[in-house]
């Protein structure tokens, strides 16, 4: 019994602080996976809601996305600055060790997270082009940090491990993919992997995930979908699909992070004069581009793609260009929302577009090489792209195929530039350095959340 009880001294489980520590993670990975969901159904009923209403006139959208796009910018920049966007190079700020911990509410925070959900799902109600799988990333991370003050004090310095195990489980409780958030919480949000993160992150993920299907049950996020086996034919595909991916995401990214700072232009100093006017002409543009294009615009894109996979549409040629360019839009109006599902969306437009001319293997096939592709391309993150595309259509046959086109567009996409959640991030972590000079260590009841980040 003595050897017993030592051997569980020694893992920690005899110490009430670990147990406490545990609890801790457990209870915070747990209502991430809630309120991941709950950000997900109210993402649904948005959709449906903006189906509902623009079936009443097509003209409706015209006047209610450039109106909310206006609302939306204000309440984001007035109450909720650090929600803007998809949220994920905020949570690489929160990672960055020269950042004080005092800052860190600029980044993660619940008053962020509640508005990252609120004006996220604003945005799809009004017809915006975004989607609620990224911004998830910054409401997990913002989830966990909140409890990060109830750790044991021994544990405090480890704070920053659930930002990225939150990160994480935002990720993989969205699309269901488990795997894809530890390899993005590795390729994307950490750089770098420790033993003590190791727990944290696999834990956290575990729990939001079962969180996750226990109330939406153990589904697959496109479907199992019938793909080709990997043979030699499958070699011209991946080619064709990496370089053509890899050159319009490359495109994307650099449209993304060129827009994301005003330059000195005219249309630049309109731009940081006028940023609600701004929003809501990025607004009439998502519009007008959905009244030109049947709707193709609007929405993040999950059900016409899903759709399309099944077999059960044919997607229009227009498209991929189209949802393109009111991706873009939709990001430069500076509303809450994410870029990996209408990434996707256009990934399969792009597939839809080839599939044509690429006869060896099956049309799903070339969806998916593209879908992997074109989200490599913009987020030069192949690992993650070809394992969340690889668990969404449970495509395991063609992992190698998925892999390779994945590496390729992502090295295409260099070409065009530097990455684009590293790159963005770079532009918010200024927010944070004017202060640090004139910022003073703040008294021990004073949060970071408690403080409003300066704007934007």
């Amino acid at each position: 019994m003595r050897q017993i009880y030592e051997s569980l001294h020694q893992h920690g489980l005899t110490d009430r602080n670990a147990w406490r520590e545990r609890a801790v993670i457990w209870l915070a990975a747990a209502l991430t996976g809630l309120v991941v969901v709950l950000f997900s159904r109210l993402t649904e009923h948005a959709i449906a809601f903006f189906t509902r209403v623009s079936e009443v006139s097509h003209w409706i959208p015209l006047l209610m996305c450039p109106l909310a796009g206006v609302v939306i910018a204000w309440l984001t920049r007035r109450h909720f600055t650090g929600a803007e966007g998809s949220g994920i190079p905020q949570v690489i700020c929160a990672l960055k060790e020269e950042l004080p911990d005092r800052q860190l509410g600029l980044y993660v925070s619940l008053r962020i997270a509640f508005g990252k959900i609120a004006l996220g799902v604003a945005g799809v109600a009004a017809g915006f082009s975004t989607g609620r799988e990224g911004p998830s990333v910054q409401v997990g991370a913002s989830v966990m940090h909140f409890f990060g003050r109830f750790l044991p004090e021994h544990a405090q310095r480890y704070s920053r491990h659930l930002i990225l195990a939150g990160g994480a489980a935002g990720i993989a409780a969205a699309f269901n993919t488990p795997l894809a958030g530890i390899v993005f919480a590795i390729e994307e949000l950490g750089r770098r992997f420790e033993e003590k993160t190791n727990g944290v992150l696999i834990s956290a993920i575990v729990l939001a995930g079962l969180i996750s299907i226990s109330i939406q049950g153990n589904y697959i996020y496109f479907g199992r979908l019938a793909v080709s086996s990997a043979d030699y034919r499958i070699l011209w595909p991946v080619l064709v699909c990496a370089v053509v991916c890899g050159a319009a995401g490359g495109l994307f990214s650099r449209m993304l992070i060129k827009g994301a700072r005003p330059d000195n232009s005219r249309l630049g100093l309109w731009r940081r004069a006028h940023p609600f006017l701004w929003a809501g002409f990025c607004g009439l543009m998502v519009a007008l581009l959905g009244l030109v294009s049947n709707g193709a615009s609007h929405g993040s894109g999950y059900l016409v793609t899903h759709d399309t996979l099944v077999g059960s549409m044919n997607m229009a040629w227009y498209y991929a260009p189209v949802k393109f360019m009111a991706t873009v839009f939709s990001f430069l109006s500076g509303i809450p929302g994410g870029i990996f599902a209408p990434s996707l969306a256009v990934g399969v437009g792009i597939g839809a577009n080839l599939h044509g001319l690429l006869t060896d293997v099956s049309t799903v096939s070339v969806y998916a090489l593209c879908m992997a592709g074109f989200l490599a391309a913009v987020t030069q993150a192949p690992l993650t792209s070809f394992i969340i595309v690889m668990e969404m259509i449970d495509g395991h046959e063609m992992v190698i195929s998925l892999m390779a086109v994945s590496m390729l567009a992502s090295l295409v996409s260099r070409m065009f530039g530097r990455p684009l959640y590293s790159a963005l991030a770079d532009f918010q972590l200024e927010r944070a350095r004017p202060s640090q000079a004139t910022t003073t260590t703040p008294a021990p009841d004073e949060t970071a959340e408690s403080r409003q980040p300066p704007a934007s």
